[in-house]
């Protein structure tokens, strides 16, 4: 090709929608929207910044942080060659640019992730920038607005990638308590882990014309369910016919939209301004303390240390480490004890509450009221099954937004009565099917994580077979997290990390081995606070056993919590997912 050729290549663009071939220079006084079409072009984050900010006002945040493979994951490549790559192609230090600015005259905090950076990932870092960009809202008394644009969390750093959606929740969290606004606008794409936390649990969702979101992938959906898609499903107008944004707003009119609503809120704030707000506080519900068949222990000298990872949480692990792919079909084996199992065995006069109050009763979560060693507790757990019959029933234990609904209902309810909270976790994922996208799976999802952030009662979460991404999640952030030996947690399937990321499918034992999935593997990373052993038969060799050692473990966890105050569980929750914002103090072999 000629210079000439070259440079005239470079004048024009050709529209993604319509195939109309556009002078560069009209698409950009366009604001990179076809005049033909209206095609919305994708942006990167330092011209979509361009687009909404007073000019002059932008005050780019830090971007320092260090260097981080905390899992040393590698597929066909090593996982920091594929950041120099990414940091090569985009002039970005990550994959969200962070800022603060004026709007039309009012100040916020900004994080707009880039798409063009590793499908816009949420890892550790983009994790920790977000979360200092909440905390510097917080700090300015300013709203913050989110942009989003990402295929979902970052496969290579495996459950600490997952561990981010608690992390910027619960800085959201923390501006909601505090009557800051928080706004995001989705932009194409935005999917899995971004979409089910921070995209959809902020106060204001707004979608940008033309955007897609959801919690699965069209891809995977089809996959999945072996059919075709409504047209324009998971699409701004899709989302708004379903309830799932506040407005689709053209790319045009986005400044002025925001600048309207940031001009309310703060007319709102300077209302109230003449009149101090009444101290928030914190909840102090009564436990119910029942007859039990043991002491319970005195209370700590230091409340924190009831909360606070055990030095020796590996101390159970006694048998031979087994391979990172033989233990994924352990976790999988078809009678591996459920949630019902050990709600038979483990707990006593166990009564099941149904339905999430807004039409739907969804049979992959099951919960109630039960009894631990005489203790009332709320047991919430996901359900698969034994048989072909059982597993399709409870839809293979893969929960639909009616079930993360029952289950937050449940969790509230607990909060309410002062009882603690022990959930079982067992899921590939949540529901990927069309009708849970329409009714709204990645906001479900969301909602639960930032509930469970600020939760004023116990909350112990058991991973007893497969922990599976999102789905997962929505019953995990808690105060102490336990994880069955032969158990796997994981952002993704193996065989969906396979095959994003290496030639086929068959690649999946590779894949289990480099995310890092294992009880041990994950405890020395800090994402659970202990392993429970099992039998040398393992869990579905020998149940009774297992739940014996299952019920000792969750006496030995819980008791030490309905000592703590409210309000510092919910300080020293969020402190421990604080510490998934970056990986300081995790050195290469994942050890603290």
């Amino acid at each position: 090709m000629t210079a000439i050729a070259r440079r005239e290549e470079q004048l024009w663009s050709r529209c993604a929608g319509c195939a109309s071939l556009l002078y560069r220079k009209r698409l950009r006084r366009n604001l990179d929207v076809c005049p033909e079409c209206g095609e919305h072009a994708r942006l990167g984050a330092p011209e979509r910044l361009r687009q909404l900010v007073d000019p002059g006002s932008l005050r780019p945040l830090s971007d320092l942080l260090p260097e981080a493979d905390p899992i040393d994951f590698v597929d066909v490549l090593p996982y920091p060659h594929r950041l120099t790559a990414a940091r090569a192609s985009t002039g970005l230090a990550e994959a969200v640019v962070c800022a603060t600015a004026t709007i039309g005259g009012h100040p916020v905090a900004m994080a707009v992730m880039d798409f063009r950076f590793l499908g816009g990932s949420l890892g550790c870092a983009v994790g920790e920038l977000i979360t200092r960009t909440a905390e510097r809202a917080l700090d300015d008394r300013i709203p913050l607005v989110l942009v989003t644009a990402s295929g979902g969390a970052r496969m290579q750093e495996g459950a600490l990638s997952l561990m981010q959606m608690a992390t910027v929740s619960q800085a959201i969290a923390a501006l909601r308590e505090a009557g800051l606004l928080t706004v995001s606008v989705l932009t194409d794409p935005t999917y899995g882990g971004v979409a089910a936390s921070f995209a959809t649990n902020t106060d204001l969702v707004l979608a940008e014309s033309g955007a897609r979101m959801g919690f699965a992938g069209p891809r995977v959906i089809r996959q999945v369910t072996g059919r075709a898609l409504p047209e324009g499903f998971q699409t701004a107008d899709f989302l708004l016919r379903h309830g799932q944004v506040d407005m689709v707003v053209q790319r045009r009119s986005l400044r002025g939209r925001l600048t309207a609503l940031l001009a309310a809120t703060r007319a709102g704030r300077a209302a109230r301004a003449g009149h101090p707000p009444v101290p928030r506080q914190e909840p102090a519900p009564h436990r119910e303390r029942l007859a039990d068949d043991g002491a319970a222990p005195a209370r700590p000298a230091d409340p924190a240390a009831a909360v606070a990872p055990s030095p020796t949480s590996e101390a159970g692990q006694t048998t031979a480490v087994r391979d990172a792919w033989d233990t994924v079909r352990m976790a999988r084996h078809p009678a591996r004890p459920t949630t019902l199992d050990y709600l038979d065995s483990v707990f006593d006069g166990f009564v099941e509450l149904h339905g999430d109050r807004l039409g739907g009763d969804c049979p992959a979560i099951v919960g109630g009221v039960a009894r631990l060693a005489g203790r009332h507790v709320m047991v919430i757990g996901h359900q698969k099954g034994h048989t072909t019959a059982e597993l399709v029933a409870r839809n293979f234990g893969m929960a639909s937004p009616a079930g993360h609904r029952k289950a937050l209902r449940l969790m509230r309810l607990a909060a309410r009565l002062g009882l603690p909270v022990v959930t079982l976790v067992d899921t590939p994922g949540a529901d990927p099917g069309v009708s849970a996208e329409e009714q709204g799976q990645a906001a479900a999802i969301a909602e639960n994580i930032l509930t469970l952030t600020v939760l004023p009662t116990p909350v112990l979460a058991v991973i007893t077979g497969e922990g599976g991404s999102g789905g997962a999640l929505a019953l995990a952030v808690a105060d102490r997290v336990l994880m069955l030996e032969n158990a796997v947690y994981s952002v993704i399937s193996p065989e969906g990390c396979a095959a994003i990321l290496w030639p086929d499918r068959s690649a999946a034992p590779q894949a289990a081995r480099a995310l890092r999935l294992t009880a041990p593997d994950l405890c020395r990373l800090g994402v659970v606070d202990e392993v429970v052993p099992e039998p040398s038969a393992a869990a579905h060799g020998d149940p009774a056993e297992t739940a014996h050692r299952l019920r000792a473990a969750l006496l030995a966890n819980l008791l030490p919590l309905l000592d703590v105050p409210p309000a510092m569980l919910v300080r020293l929750r969020r402190q421990r997912f604080r510490r998934f914002g970056t990986t300081r103090g995790v050195n290469r072999a994942g050890v603290r």
